[in-house]
């Protein structure tokens, strides 16, 4: 990767010899573009040239034309918006794909409509498959009470479903599926997860965190071609919404075999970041990987682990108790039993050279892991780890200042805002939902953000992340002027934390994240230009096309 960038820097500086031969002609220009860089040394230009996978040069239009040859590709942006390629810093990439061959319940508004679209699938599914996805939310309905076995009972008879609530920390099974994995009344509960059970004791089919796992370990693996497909449907749907990187967080290692096939083929359209689980970080380090090792394609290095729930499933880890049932403070996800455990395996992991990023959602929880951190860095001092708390969505006031402190990103996904803005206060309190999803603060206080999406358990689309963070106005249209407004950011620091800020996250700041020659010619040109558009109409604009290395990976109609 070193040799590629230095090789196009003294490209660069041989054409700008003035005793140099005449610059090299660029194998793609982008010209007549409104052009937003990311780069704070220069903001704005109208046109950019890119040699092979790099950019070259940026500048006026009459300054980029020089660099046309007889075989320059032309794209004229017609005055459209170019920005960076979007990096989500945090998704479940397979995942994401399977499920858009799954059932879809995200907007299933009844259990009677939830209850219909199981019956859809059941109907179309060979006998012996499982029902998978979901992703339903029950908060969307009139009587907000999780659904039980008995809705869906009658509707799939033989046929196992277990299908996950949108935030991935809770889910439904049917009777089938409970049977298969041996789950009745006598089941216990395991650390870090709970079944709920009716008033007899039985099982009611929700599965909570770690007790989702009673139900995994029945369902078969995902094979090698499923595998594939899901992965090609994910890069397809990636490319047409302009996001040219990902973070995938805990993949199985299957998943990476199945990158790196694609790879192989030349067919990633979507640049990957792989972070598997932290439970198996010797698998990396055992064979010497250290973090954002691998290609400008595909690469490995860190390791991704959970310190608690999530707020919708009143599993979030919490100091004080929620405010709708008083008894609970919430979750520590199995890692953290106990949490010097996780301590300790974290410890190793940094010692390796690993990236450490661990899903924090509480109060609690994100102080207990900043306790780890610091930890860590006294132990082996401050070597530029990059330590990552994903999500970050309910902090204590006491623990903005220790972000800057031991250099932690804030990975975060602005969408959950407006989605759980919907009812966040209800399980917290007006005064504690104060620093929910606290953006602003973050950045007064020097952390660094990076956006993502948690893809599938919110839409990959980044510009509705975009819109989250600019405007915080809730999905139920109940604060258009925004939900905790305090907390909104700058349509400049959105976009930001969308390509700088991830792209820090993952040691590639120097590689993307901004269009500045020397760097990897990833950028998408918008339909409309958000900067000059009210922000609520940001969430509707679309990419018009999208370019990976140079190259034209999805155009629109």
């Amino acid at each position: 990767m070193k040799y590629t960038f230095a090789l196009c820097f003294l490209m660069i500086m041989a054409a700008l010899d003035a005793n140099a031969q005449p610059k090299p002609g660029a194998t793609l220009l982008i010209t007549n573009a409104a052009i937003y860089t990311v780069d704070n040394q220069h903001p704005r230009a109208e046109a950019v040239a890119v040699i092979g996978d790099r950019i070259v040069a940026v500048g006026s239009k009459p300054e980029i034309d020089s660099w046309r040859g007889p075989q320059t590709e032309v794209i004229d942006a017609g005055g459209k918006l170019l920005l960076p390629g979007f990096n989500d810093a945090h998704l479940h990439f397979i995942q994401g794909g399977a499920q858009l061959e799954q059932v879809n319940l995200v907007d299933a508004a009844t259990p009677e409509e939830f209850a219909k679209r199981i019956a859809a699938q059941a109907a179309k599914t060979p006998k012996g498959e499982w029902i998978l996805g979901g992703r339903w939310d029950e908060t969307k309905w009139a009587k907000p009470e999780l659904p039980t076995k008995d809705l869906v009972d009658p509707v799939t008879r033989d046929t196992p479903i277990f299908v996950e609530r949108y935030d991935g920390h809770e889910a439904l099974a049917n009777s089938a599926a409970m049977k298969l994995a041996g789950i009745n009344a006598k089941t216990a509960d395991v650390p870090g997860g709970v079944i709920v059970r009716d008033s007899s004791g039985n099982p009611t089919g929700i599965f909570k965190d770690a007790a989702q796992e009673l139900i995994y370990k029945a369902i078969p693996a995902m094979s090698h071609d499923q595998r594939l497909r899901a992965a090609r449907g994910a890069l397809k749907h990636a490319a047409s919404l302009g996001v040219t990187s990902v973070q995938h967080m805990n993949p199985e290692f299957a998943d990476v075999a199945a990158y790196s096939e694609l790879a192989e083929k030349g067919e990633l359209t979507t640049r990957i970041y792989a972070v598997p689980m932290e439970t198996n970080w010797q698998d990396q380090a055992k064979v010497g990987i250290r973090h954002a090792w691998g290609s400008s394609y595909l690469r490995l290095g860190g390791v991704k682990g959970y310190a608690d729930g999530s707020l919708g499933s009143r599993t979030a880890y919490m100091f004080e108790p929620f405010a709708d049932e008083p008894g609970n403070r919430g979750l520590l996800s199995d890692e953290m039993h106990p949490p010097s455990g996780m301590r300790d395996r974290l410890m190793q992991a940094d010692a390796a050279g690993l990236q450490i990023r661990v899903h924090a959602i509480g109060d609690r929880a994100i102080s207990m892991m900043l306790d780890i951190f610091g930890e860590i860095e006294k132990e082996h001092g401050y070597h530029d780890q990059r330590f990552a708390i994903e999500h970050a969505q309910h902090m204590a006031l006491k623990d903005f200042d220790r972000f800057a402190k031991l250099h932690v990103i804030a990975s975060m996904q602005p969408y959950h805002a407006i989605d759980d803005g919907r009812w966040a206060e209800k399980r917290l309190g007006h005064d504690r939902a104060r620093y929910s999803y606290a953006w602003r603060s973050f950045l007064d206080h020097g952390a660094t953000l990076a956006f993502g999406t948690d893809w599938p358990v919110a839409p990959l689309n980044p510009m509705l992340g975009l819109y989250a963070a600019v405007t915080r106005a809730t999905l139920d249209g109940k604060n258009p002027d925004g939900w905790i407004p305090e907390e909104k950011i700058t349509l400049p620091e959105a976009v930001g934390a969308y390509t700088m800020g991830s792209a820090f996250a993952e040691f590639q700041e120097r590689e993307k994240g901004s269009i500045t020659p020397g760097k990897l010619a990833d950028m998408v040109i918008l339909s409309h230009n958000i900067f000059e558009l009210k922000p609520e109409a940001i969430r509707n604009v679309k990419a018009d096309t999208t370019i990976l290395g140079g190259k034209v990976v999805y155009r629109g109609r």
